[in-house]
């Protein structure tokens, strides 16, 4: 009886301290955090060499996240968000009223974070002499009125202006058209290929082509694919929109986009419709500090929260 009762004691006693233990045990290591767990996130395929970077940094920093990039059209990446299908989304579009009472009416609150100033860069031919062409010029391509390279320099030989977009459903196109009003088609004389990588290849290949890709691709000569583009085309500069028919040419770089001279830049954003404080919402804190910041001026864009200086520099004879 003594040995029963001494039996039932000492499992009472471990119970206790069994219960008491576990309380005390911290959350179970696959629990989400924002610098801990694992994600998808789908990203405009015009980012993809800044998420990259992002990314690289951001789980060098923190071993135990693990971010998985899903890069897709700006349509696609936003039908995965409304979808319940990812949670995190880089884009150079906001929702729209409807979009954010949708899921509104699903008890969710997206949040809007502004993290960069992009610039759409227009890239021609190596052959091509015209890489410098007025605001007003390009106005008139989309138009329809100007359809061949001869239009714009008689004395060119590169034949039919043929513009590539990467791909139909892009937010590159959607630029395009709300930049110019257009409401209707694009002009007959342009094509979309299936991504960026692709624009460029089109544009090396065809001597009259004029290929639109994000300027992210086309600006940092330390990443290799950047610096490989750069040496199959060249980059258009553009004059202002306040001067269109100017003789000022302005090419797609930081300094231009922040002091809004070269015309074709938007903004770009992450969304995120966590109901939590997870791994999304650290990873879009890493970006739009001062880390994230630095690696967006690095690949050719303008930081949304960290200030630029520019210099003016004067030379004397």
């Amino acid at each position: 009886m003594n040995l029963l009762k001494s039996t039932t004691g000492l499992l009472l006693i471990v119970a206790t301290i069994c219960m008491f233990s576990c309380k005390m045990t911290p959350k179970k290591f696959t629990d989400e955090t924002p610098t801990r767990g694992t994600i998808k996130i789908a990203v405009d395929e015009s980012y993809q060499l800044m998420a990259e970077a992002e990314l690289s940094t951001f789980q060098s920093i923190y071993k135990d996240a693990k971010v998985t990039p899903i890069y897709l059209s700006g349509d696609s990446i936003l039908k995965l968000l409304l979808a319940d299908s990812i949670n995190v989304i880089i884009s150079s579009t906001k929702l729209t009223d409807n979009e954010v009472a949708y899921l509104r009416g699903k008890a969710i609150i997206a949040r809007t974070t502004k993290i960069a100033y992009d610039a759409l860069a227009f890239i021609v031919n190596k052959s091509n002499p015209d890489s410098l062409i007025r605001y007003n010029t390009i106005k008139d391509i989309f138009a329809g009125k100007t359809t061949k390279w001869d239009q714009i320099n008689p004395k060119s030989k590169s034949g039919d202006i043929q513009v590539v977009f990467d791909n139909p459903g892009s937010n590159n196109v959607k630029t395009i058209m709300n930049k110019f009003g257009i409401s209707g088609s694009l002009p007959g004389n342009c094509y979309s290929a299936n991504k960026n990588a692709e624009v460029v290849s089109f544009v090396e290949k065809n001597p009259g082509a004029m290929g639109i890709i994000s300027v992210n691709w086309v600006s940092d000569p330390t990443d290799s694919i950047s610096h490989s583009f750069l040496t199959k085309i060249k980059v258009v500069s553009i004059t202002s929109e306040f001067d269109s028919d100017g003789s000022d040419f302005y090419s797609p770089h930081p300094a231009y986009i922040a002091n809004q001279m070269y015309p074709f830049t938007r903004e770009v954003y992450t969304i995120n419709r966590e109901t939590f404080s997870g791994l999304g919402t650290g990873l879009t804190s890493f970006i739009a500090g001062d880390s994230g910041q630095r690696i967006i001026l690095r690949m050719g864009m303008l930081p949304a929260s960290q200030p630029v200086r520019l210099v003016e520099i004067k030379t004397s004879l």
